[in-house]
């Protein structure tokens, strides 16, 4: 208990102090703000293998795409990924909920990043135009596209199926795509208290090339991930 109260302390507090500090880059070029998310994905490890102890294992990082567009189908049990995966690849864009931006200071990071938002079960105009707005800033961008396919933060043991839409992505983007499993819930769980003195393992799979059709793209993905996970339990 005490560990998780000093590490929720010094956590959020190095993150508003980064986010304090990098405000004036809200006028300044795009890259000086995703330096900002690389920092405080940085400061996440940090915190977590200080304070809890947690040793991070990284795995098949030869098998990160080079020298090609590409975009990242991760698994999503916590607040880690969302923050370290930007240490990995190259500031990533995200894929969330709208409710994010509204966020006082970590709303405005995310709009200034690029950040591509979706409002849930809902059909907007915004969201007709979803699939046009990610074709537009992969073509233009040599970012990846990252993208939780389980569509929320889920348990360790969980296997819910991966939406719809990570197929059709796949099909409008045609381009490969890099799965990654991470088992983060087994440290930092959606609810409950954080564990100390356990491993969070990133695995980075091997890529699955564009030109599957959109359900065995799916089926391939889903089956992939979970394997992997099932191994790390």
């Amino acid at each position: 208990m005490i560990r998780n109260i000093i590490f929720t302390i010094f956590f959020f507090t190095g993150i508003f102090i980064i986010s304090i500090f990098f405000l004036p880059s809200f006028f300044m070029p795009q890259k000086i703000v995703l330096l900002g998310g690389k920092l405080m994905g940085f400061w996440t490890g940090l915190c977590l293998k200080i304070f809890l102890a947690t040793k991070i294992v990284i795995k098949g990082k030869e098998n990160i795409i080079k020298n090609e567009k590409f975009f990242i189908a991760a698994s999503h049990q916590s607040m880690f990924e969302t923050f370290y995966l930007q240490t990995i690849f190259n500031s990533p864009v995200f894929i969330l909920k709208n409710e994010l931006l509204l966020i006082p200071i970590f709303g405005w990071y995310l709009k200034k990043i690029g950040s591509i938002s979706i409002k849930r079960n809902k059909v907007t105009k915004d969201n007709l135009g979803f699939f046009e707005n990610i074709s537009k800033i992969i073509k233009n961008s040599n970012r990846p596209l990252i993208i939780f396919p389980q569509g929320t933060r889920t348990p360790p043991e969980s296997r819910p199926t991966f939406k719809k839409g990570i197929g059709r992505i796949y099909v409008e983007l045609n381009i490969a795509c890099q799965p990654v499993a991470i088992n983060s819930g087994y440290v930092w769980p959606k609810n409950g208290s954080m564990k100390a003195n356990k491993s969070i393992t990133i695995s980075i799979l091997k890529p699955i090339v564009s030109g599957l059709t959109k359900d065995d793209f799916i089926k391939t993905i889903e089956k992939n991930i979970y394997y992997e996970l099932d191994l790390m339990n």
